[in-house]
């Protein structure tokens, strides 16, 4: 998508670890990947996105946050609760926080997209002012077709890019409030735990404790009880993913925390279990779609830019 006039960086550049090359120009080299992920200080409750995506894929992983993603051009194809969804131009992609899923393209030219990921307080504000529903809002369904809603959300983020924030947080508010009532309603009920619930939520326990030294699966399973396959049928019925994928998305997940209290990539990644900041830039780039030095740059308040991805498909 266009840069509006802004110059544009790859988003694997910065330095150390975060350097990057071009992306190459379209044509024989191949299409440019794009993304800038912000947060403008007047909407403190929201992450912004605007995307081009070609060869990138995305690893499971989860987001504190609501994923709303309004599809401009090609087609995105995401694993969700079992399924794969496919969603093109003129559909958005839904995911409630904490929901595993992935992403990579259905189509040779990729997809292009804008999207928004509130606060879950924010949705259940709306949902409770709009709807009248007491409690956690969700979306029942991850793909919803509505065009509308598309332009309505990719206005919002170029809104927030202008600094028009008046713009923008209105039309957040009137696109989650149209897709809560097209496709949400509160958030059903968690039946009542079992034991192996219980199991998986005591791994994660130990998991977040021990988060920059963890057991290894047979000594995780032993301190609990259970054995090692009892552990990985427990944890994946209950997360939606094996501990160790668990593991590597809370991992990227506290580095954007100390990423936005002001610790570098570098210490970032010794901090969270990972062996480098390479190691970081890898994981992070997979979950998050822009490099930490590029996501921190943001985040510490620069001006804006547009940031090309690195060309090829992560590993």
């Amino acid at each position: 998508m266009s840069g509006m006039g802004r110059p544009e960086r790859d988003a694997g550049q910065d330095a150390g670890q975060d350097g990057g090359h071009d992306a190459g120009r379209d044509g024989a080299e191949g299409p440019r990947e794009r993304a800038r992920l912000w947060r403008h200080p007047e909407l403190p409750d929201v992450d912004l996105l605007r995307a081009r995506y070609v060869r990138r894929t995305f690893i499971r992983h989860t987001h504190r946050t609501f994923v709303i993603a309004g599809i401009t051009e090609g087609v995105e194809a995401f694993h969700h609760r079992g399924t794969v969804e496919r969603v093109g131009a003129g559909g958005l992609a839904l995911v409630n926080p904490d929901t595993p899923h992935t992403g990579q393209a259905a189509v040779p030219e990729g997809w292009t997209y804008s999207a928004v990921y509130p606060e879950p307080g924010l949705v259940d504000a709306i949902a409770a002012e709009t709807l009248a529903v007491r409690g956690s809002a969700a979306f029942r369904t991850p793909v919803l077709d509505d065009p509308e809603a598309v332009r309505m959300v990719a206005r919002a983020v170029r809104a927030a890019d202008e600094g028009d924030t008046l713009a923008a947080d209105s039309l957040l508010r009137l696109a989650v409030a149209r897709l809560l009532r097209r496709a949400g309603g509160a958030l059903p009920e968690r039946s009542v735990r079992g034991a192996g619930a219980r199991v998986a939520e005591r791994a994660r326990e130990v998991l977040e404790a021990r988060m920059a030294d963890p057991p290894t699966l047979e000594r995780l399973a032993a301190g609990l009880g259970v054995g090692p396959f009892a552990l990985l049928r427990a944890f994946r019925a209950r997360y939606g993913m094996p501990p160790h994928a668990w593991l590597t998305d809370a991992r990227v997940r506290r580095a954007r925390d100390l990423l936005d209290a002001g610790v570098r990539p570098a210490g970032a990644a010794m901090a969270v279990g990972f062996t480098d900041q390479s190691h970081l830039h890898r994981h992070f780039v997979r979950a998050v779609g822009v490099a930490p030095g590029a996501y921190q740059r943001e985040r510490d308040g620069g001006r804006a830019r547009t940031y090309k991805t690195r060309r090829g498909r992560s590993s």
